[in-house]
């Protein structure tokens, strides 16, 4: 039986992307990559990070969340989930907007790693000078 009464969004962050998929009537779990949500994201306050814009409109448990991400690290992931599931609770209802755009979770975070530039040892630090 596939399960078809869901949203999905994408949430980037960094090198980061997450397709999130938030399904209706769920009991509040969440599967990241296949993993439940707390073993794939072991560090503190990451779950609490995922769950906040849920927390922020009162939805508590009343999702299950499935989430494919790939790329970046640890937070970049954890950024890009946040945002995919703020993004599929609009398409849910279009009258969170305001609460979630208080609460800062509709805006993406652009800042990505900086190029290399030559004659530098990375994008700013410049090598060791020596007199002679």
């Amino acid at each position: 039986m596939v399960d078809q009464n869901y949203y999905e969004a994408i949430g980037r962050r960094k090198e980061a992307s997450a397709r999130v998929r938030l399904h209706v009537g769920g009991t509040g779990a969440v599967t990241i990559n296949d993993k439940v949500g707390l073993d794939y994201l072991t560090r503190a306050g990451d779950m609490e990070l995922v769950l906040a814009p849920l927390r922020e409109i009162g939805a508590d448990g009343q999702y299950n969340i499935t989430v494919i991400v790939k790329g970046g690290g640890v937070t970049g992931q954890t950024s890009a989930i946040q945002l995919g599931v703020a993004r599929a609770l609009l398409k849910i209802n279009a009258e969170f907007k305001p609460a979630l755009r208080h609460g800062g979770f509709l805006t993406r975070d652009s800042r990505i790693k900086e190029r290399k530039k030559p004659g530098l040892k990375r994008a700013r630090k410049a090598p060791t000078y020596t007199k002679r």
